[in-house]
């Protein structure tokens, strides 16, 4: 009897201990693939270093060997987690691509940027790139164009808040009954289908210019002398934070309108059952209940703001004197006007570390906020 057991027990034991051995045998080979994949990756980053400080002479004057190693260590990380991990590696090599992908085209550029920002690199200048120290940062800290152009941020981040009661309003007239409302929808909507390349040369240089512009014009005829929308500092603010309201409202327009069409329609009903007048109703039931959503939309349009700068570059160019200037078209005017690739750089980067800081403040602010009113 033990002996039959034993022999209808031994083939599906044999067969186990074929799949242990095979499971060992792909990951010691997956582990190998992963050490030579990596150590091609180094050596090849160790030829390209000493190719670009001059010690060797390769011919790798590129930086396209690499990007090929880093392709080839990606693959074989992705196969060796299959081969490894087995299940687990197969799940994992679904998020590695997107993963991989995220430090090459973000976190490689970024680190590579932080290493130009401490070199003098002027495209203009045959001395090529050179190490310079701290010296880009105290010119950064010195720079009084630099330091105006972040005061004009906060003005035009506060102008959100303006943008915010205006979309708004328009959710909540378009999710009204009212007549027309599908085609209110899709003209509310036009001014985001166009690009603020686009509406910098079709308002700002052609409806709003002086002398021959349909809003000058008119201001001529409302008795305005000189109809210069971008001539004064405020007067040209002005202007390019209603040019950029026209492209952004439509935006969050939709977001609320998307939030309001979201909310239980029995509490609105209960709320006119007891005589609440509309106010009450928006003020007590809606504005909360949309505060999530509300929250939401204003940070994802402060974070587009923070990155304004096609329409000041087409419009104003930074003008008058600097009042319409954003830290973005700073910087492009510094790597397009003064081929000043290491100063520039060294811009961006401390521009991004404001932002970081920024956004990551208004994030906690608005968790505790939320929290509070729950």
């Amino acid at each position: 009897m033990s002996h039959t057991t034993m022999q209808a027990g031994g083939p599906p034991a044999s067969r186990r201990s074929e799949r242990t051995a095979r499971q060992l045998s792909g990951a010691r080979n997956g582990r190998l693939l992963l050490w030579a994949a990596t150590l091609l990756l180094f050596a090849t980053l160790l030829l390209q270093v000493l190719e670009v400080s001059g010690v060797v002479s390769m011919g790798l004057v590129s930086w396209r060997p690499l990007l090929f190693a880093y392709l080839i260590w990606a693959g074989a990380l992705c196969a060796a987690q299959v081969m490894i991990r087995g299940e687990d590696g197969q799940r994992a090599a679904f998020v590695l691509p997107a993963v991989l992908f995220t430090v090459a085209m973000v976190v490689f550029p970024t680190v590579f940027g932080l290493y130009i920002a401490f070199t003098d690199w002027n495209l203009s200048a045959a001395a090529g790139r050179q190490f310079n120290g701290l010296d880009n940062l105290r010119s950064l800290f010195a720079d009084v164009y630099f330091w105006n152009a972040l005061l004009n941020m906060v003005y035009y981040v506060l102008a959100v808040l303006v943008q915010y009661a205006i979309a708004f309003g328009l959710a909540l007239l378009l999710n009204a009954e009212i007549k027309a409302r599908k085609f209110f929808r899709v003209a509310f909507l036009l001014p985001l289908m166009l690009s603020p390349v686009a509406v910098s040369w079709m308002i700002g240089k052609s409806l709003m210019e002086y002398r021959f512009g349909p809003a000058a014009t008119l201001a001529r005829h409302l008795g305005w002398d000189n109809p210069a929308f971008f001539s004064t500092p405020w007067l040209a603010r002005t202007s390019i934070m209603a040019m950029d309201a026209w492209v952004s409202i439509p935006f969050m327009m939709i977001l609320l309108l998307a939030g309001l069409q979201a909310l239980p329609s029995e509490i609105k009903e209960a709320a006119k059952v007891d005589g609440a007048s509309g106010w009450q109703s928006f003020k007590e039931i809606t504005f909360p209940l949309m505060l999530p959503v509300s929250m939401t939309v204003i940070i994802l349009r402060i974070i587009f703001q923070l990155k304004l700068a096609d329409i000041v570059i087409n419009v104003t160019a930074g003008g008058p004197g600097g009042a319409t200037d954003t830290v973005s078209s700073f910087i492009f005017r510094e790597y397009r006007d003064r081929s000043n690739v290491g100063y520039g750089t060294m811009l961006a980067e401390f521009y991004l570390v404001i932002i970081i800081i920024f956004v990551a403040l208004i994030l906690k602010g608005a968790s505790r906020w939320m929290q509070r009113d729950n």
